[in-house]
């Protein structure tokens, strides 16, 4: 029997097995990179935060001309956040520009870190100038104040003013809405209601004894409505807190309870500070400095800084003050 040689079994090889033969060196292929055409630029902030990753999403569309209302919502239900704001052109005199703001469902009149991201996303790209004072949103609800305060020309903080509180009606038996939280009613705060107040959105707060309590709520949607509709109530989103002191100094924690929880809700922590301090929870001493720690139980913390003035007992101002942090920036096609 003849044996092969290493070099005569290579030849035999590979004119015997082409596909065995030693592989050529590979040639690199060009990479198409898409580029996305007629796109509407947005800034991705991260709002009540300073820390990327953490507070409550928003994109904020800065060129938004031409657009309709469905295309705006469409494109707000593209983006998975729970708002998104489109500067447009001052409608009205006394404001600088208009903002409309969208959630996924709806058109909002008014929300609150769509305006303080908002803010600051028109400071970064230079539509407010460094150094400046106040700026003023044109809202759905009408003219919207927001105070700035920079660190050289940087904006480090803006504070917004809502409306002036109204109170409404209370739970008088709030058992069924606590059960409808997930919990026993001795988790309720004693000696006080839950009540709705607004200011500019209306929403139920609900006094809870412990933070603890406050991360064991889990909401029974249809078993709220029930409850509301026992107490022949209208149906308000429920925002519930404790004021038990935590390592994070803040003076309230609280959770905004729905179908889809909320990282840290603006327009819902002006009239949380109005009822902290109607029900004494808060001297009116300390009303121009609480601080409401939000989204913490879902991974999210949030720090809201709310600032009331109170003359004589009656709350006079209201403002809810916050920063915001850019994590990113993109094109989004509306067609």
């Amino acid at each position: 029997m003849r044996l092969l040689t290493r070099r005569s079994w290579m030849s035999l090889s590979a004119a015997a097995f082409p596909a065995m033969a030693l592989p050529r060196a590979v040639q690199p292929q060009p990479i198409r990179r898409p580029i996305v055409t007629n796109g509407r630029r947005y800034l991705h902030y991260d709002v009540f935060t300073q820390t990327p990753l953490t507070g409550n999403q928003l994109a904020v569309f800065t060129d938004p001309s031409g657009l309709t209302a469905a295309q705006m919502q469409a494109m707000t239900r593209e983006t998975k956040f729970s708002e998104c704001t489109f500067v447009q052109p001052a409608e009205r005199a006394g404001t600088d520009v208009r903002l409309r703001i969208f959630g996924p469902a709806n058109e909002m009149q008014f929300a609150g870190h769509p305006v303080i991201g908002s803010a600051f996303a028109l400071a970064d790209d230079g539509v407010i100038a460094a150094g400046r004072k106040d700026f003023t949103f044109g809202l759905g609800i009408g003219p919207t104040l927001v105070e700035l305060e920079w660190q050289g020309d940087r904006l480090q903080f803006a504070w917004m003013t809502q409306q002036k509180p109204v109170f409404g009606p209370t739970f008088a038996a709030p058992a069924p809405l606590a059960a409808a939280l997930g919990l026993d009613s001795s988790a309720l705060a004693p000696g006080l209601l839950p009540q709705e107040v607004s200011c500019g959105s209306p929403f139920m707060f609900v006094p809870l004894v412990s933070r603890a309590a406050v991360d064991q709520a889990v909401v029974d949607t249809r078993a709220v409505a029930a409850a509301f509709e026992a107490a022949k109530l209208t149906r308000r989103g429920l925002f519930i807190f404790s004021t038990e002191p935590g390592a994070d100094g803040a003076t309230c924690y609280s959770r905004m309870m729905g179908a889809n929880e909320d990282p840290a809700t603006g327009s819902a922590s002006g009239p949380l500070g109005c009822y902290l301090v109607k029900h004494g929870l808060v001297a009116a001493g300390q009303a121009g400095a609480m601080v409401s720690a939000q989204g913490v139980k879902m991974g999210r913390p949030s720090r809201i800084h709310i600032r009331l003035d109170v003359v004589a007992g009656d709350i006079t101002r209201v403002r809810v003050g916050g920063t915001s942090v850019l994590v990113g920036e993109g094109q989004l096609r509306s067609s």
